[in-house]
């Protein structure tokens, strides 16, 4: 499916972070692709850095706290009709910093079992299904 494609490929991470229980959605801004629906925070690798560097710069772009990037806990593809996506999920520790929606119209600490109630992408979906499955 994505070997064969000549459509621009983009990998993303997103982080998993865990407080009392529950974890971490932040819903797409106004004007982005996919505007409204729900994600783990996280964003697109930029040339020259890794997957966890990059997700440790978007958590401080998008939510204005310094994370350590853990382990590395899953993989998804998905193939959009314009794009391809390589979705890195990451276990994420919080460091410092107060969470705050820089770049995102709301962040939102939801049960587990509460996903499901939100609208994800596809490969968020594809996350949700594997992780409620463990």
């Amino acid at each position: 499916m994505v070997a064969n494609s000549n459509k621009p490929h983009f990998h993303v991470t997103a982080g998993l972070l865990q407080q009392d229980g529950m974890v971490l959605i932040t819903k797409r801004p106004a004007g982005s692709h996919l505007a409204g629906y729900w994600e783990f925070p996280g964003g697109k690798q930029e040339a020259g850095e890794t997957l966890e560097e990059c997700l440790a710069r978007e958590m401080k772009e998008e939510l204005g706290v310094n994370v350590r990037v853990g382990k590395r806990l899953l993989a998804v593809n998905h193939e959009y009709e314009n794009r391809i996506i390589s979705l890195y999920l990451f276990q994420c520790t919080h460091l410092g910093g107060e969470f705050k929606p820089l770049a995102c119209e709301e962040i939102r600490w939801v049960h587990p079992e509460d996903l499901t109630q939100y609208r994800f992408p596809p490969p968020d979906e594809k996350i949700i299904e594997r992780l409620t499955k463990e």
